[in-house]
């Protein structure tokens, strides 16, 4: 996949775009792109400069787009994802998953521990306000095996940046201590830690397994971050203590009954603070902790790039946002559910640009003057979509022989091994040399590469000489098989699935019963909401447009399954139990098929072309275990 956005690192707008910068600011228009093209020049723009990028996009939709072919090319390593927040945020309805933060606090863990990263995120993810990055960074912490570092000491830091104090560490955020044994799970990894003590020297440091509790591989070293996305620091605190203070003392005078609500609030935030409580939703507090709140782009260095995708899309984007914001933030201020200063959390478009002073490149598929970016240098690269030819064999050769004419390096994208062998038979039988070549850093003109990998799209760039062809744009359009289980039971794709009294299963809080919808009010919007009752009558309001956390359970017929607790442990261990279990079962196929492979087997003749070609055109998605068998 390097040697796509190779190809296109040497075109001459992209030697231009850089050159003739007078100031760090500068902005550029890159129009003529869109979709996996517009991607890949973005990606040749990241091989050409080597600088961290941070890309906005309009929504989530295209946020998940570009990070998926990014990380084609680069890997999971370099490129990450910021999730943005839901607008529930300022209710108290919302309750997000430990994952979503977790998330954007392993994206701060790279920027603050000087990476090089691609963040990706979205116009509600640059809106928001955060934790200076100073502040945030003082809060991590990294330890070496072999050093000193007190026990005491320890723990006193770990519960400064949020980390709860648990009796067995079950999730992120976690710490237990048993004796000289201290068992944490930072934010920003994959699994837990055990750090072992001797005196105050930490012995070891190992990864270790959740359910079995045994130590895996050694670490030389453990970088943590803080639990929480805002760092609440003594002098935080202090300044956070003074102006409730002064806000209670205005509250009390007014002696209404909106004043007495939000001064309950007041005074429940006012006693955490005083006793050092730190808590999930700390960053609703954010301007009681710091008077210069920054953004997402404040976070990288000065030498980053920032490349904004759509500028008209973005800018309408930004005004649907700050249009819903300011309905939920007005009502609920009314009602007395928000403090003074837990209103105004997020930027507008024009404060939100104008605090970012990085060279910037802006990528649209027209020439328009987006705004409010005033863009010094216009440059035109024109891409275009390539030809669907839905299983049609004899149209695929021949344009691929008018490609090979006109001195075009054709690139074919496929998703296995077999997939790849099965093109280049049907390319062959035409008399068109194809070759699949993983490693290939270089494309040839007249030449057709067959490459693992997968873009969103494929694209023709006549100024690169190149075609991108992905499996998408070779077959019938796929019909994925319908499986009748899921990991935890039947996919949902629509509500109306669901009869109320069905046990469904959601993919963080486990089993609970469906009651149906509800219309609920949020700050002057309506919407509809899936209402599930877990145990002890806990009640848990989803989205509709967000049916796929949530799944039909699947049991023993006539039998009631137990319901899972809230805010408990339970469906954490649960899971972790049956991945124990599916592990095991892993282990006793492989010993199965290891001695399988010493058994005398049956050559078959090789397959005619004809084969490959019937193949091709099937209209299903392997499983893993299919290609295995027909490879």
């Amino acid at each position: 996949m390097h040697s796509i956005a190779a190809r296109i690192a040497g075109l001459d707008q992209l030697q231009e775009l850089f050159t003739g910068y007078s100031h760090k600011t500068t902005s550029r228009l890159l129009y003529g792109t869109e979709g996996s093209a517009r991607h890949m020049v973005m990606a040749a723009i990241r091989l050409v400069t080597g600088r961290p990028l941070l890309i906005v996009t309009p929504d989530a939709l295209q946020a998940d787009k570009v990070y998926e072919d990014l990380t084609a090319v680069f890997g999971e390593d370099d490129v990450w994802l910021y999730p943005g927040k839901d607008l529930l945020y300022y209710h108290d309805l919302y309750s997000a998953s430990g994952e979503t933060p977790a998330r954007r606090i392993a994206v701060l863990a790279q920027l603050a521990g000087k990476k090089c990263p691609i963040v990706v995120t979205t116009v509600s993810g640059l809106a928001a306000k955060m934790c200076p990055p100073g502040p945030w960074q003082e809060g991590c912490l990294t330890l070496q095996a072999g050093e000193e570092f007190p026990l005491e000491k320890l723990l006193a830091r770990l519960a400064a940046v949020g980390y709860e104090r648990v009796e067995l560490v079950e999730i992120r955020g976690q710490v237990s201590v048993r004796g000289g044994i201290v068992d944490i799970f930072p934010m920003a990894e994959e699994q837990p830690v055990r750090i072992e003590y001797f005196g105050d020297q930490i012995e070891s440091l190992r990864r270790f397994d959740p359910v079995t509790q045994r130590s895996r591989e050694p670490l030389a070293s453990l970088f943590i971050t803080p639990a929480l996305e805002v760092i609440c620091g003594e002098q935080e605190r202090r300044r956070a203590l003074s102006l409730l203070a002064e806000e209670k003392e205005k509250l009390a005078a007014k002696n209404n009954r909106h004043s007495r609500k939000m001064l309950a609030r007041l005074e429940e935030l006012y006693a955490r603070l005083e006793e050092k409580i730190y808590f999930t939703g700390m960053e609703q507090n954010l301007l009681y902790f710091y008077e210069q709140p920054v953004s997402l782009a404040e976070w990288f260095p000065s030498e980053a790039l920032f490349f904004l995708s759509d500028p008209l899309r973005c800018a309408e984007a930004a005004e649907q946002l700050d249009h819903e914001l300011s309905e939920i933030k007005s009502s609920l201020f009314a009602q007395g559910e928000l403090l003074t200063r837990q209103v105004d959390l997020t930027w507008s478009y024009e404060e939100m640009l104008g605090r970012i002073k990085l060279q910037t490149v802006a990528f649209s598929l027209f020439a328009h003057q987006g705004r409010p970016v005033p863009y010094r240098k216009s440059l035109s690269l024109s891409a275009k979509p390539v030809p669907r030819f839905q299983g049609q064999w004899q149209l695929f050769t021949q344009e691929i022989k008018q490609w090979r004419r006109q001195q075009y390096s054709i690139v074919i994208l496929t998703s296995n091994r077999q997939r790849s062998r099965n093109v280049a038979d049907i390319l062959e039988a035409e008399g068109i040399p194809a070759a699949y070549a993983p490693s290939a850093t270089e494309l040839q003109p007249r030449t057709v590469t067959l490459l693992h990998g997968s873009l969103d799209a494929g694209f023709v760039l006549p100024e690169a000489k190149l075609v991108v062809l992905t499996e998408q744009d070779l077959l019938p359009q796929r019909k994925k098989s319908r499986r009748i289980k899921g990991k935890e039971g039947i996919r949902i794709g629509d509500y109306q699935e669901l009869a109320v009294g069905d046990y469904v299963v959601h993919e963080q809080h486990g089993i609970g019963q469906y009651l149906g919808l509800r219309t609920l009010e949020v700050g002057g919007t309506e919407r509809d909401y899936i209402y599930i009752q877990y145990a002890g009558n806990d009640k848990l309001y989803i989205p509709v447009e967000q049916i796929d956390l949530v799944r039909k359970y699947i049991g023993v017929e006539g039998k009631k399954p137990k319901l899972s607790s809230l805010g408990g442990g339970e469906w954490s261990r649960i899971k972790e139990r049956v991945q124990a279990s599916v592990q095991e079962l892993a282990k006793e196929l492989l010993d199965l098929y290891a001695a399988r492979e010493t058994e005398p087997g049956h050559a078959f003749s090789p397959d005619h072309p004809w084969e490959a070609d019937f193949a091709a055109a099937f209209p299903f998605e392997e499983t893993p275990d299919q290609l295995q068998a027909i490879a």
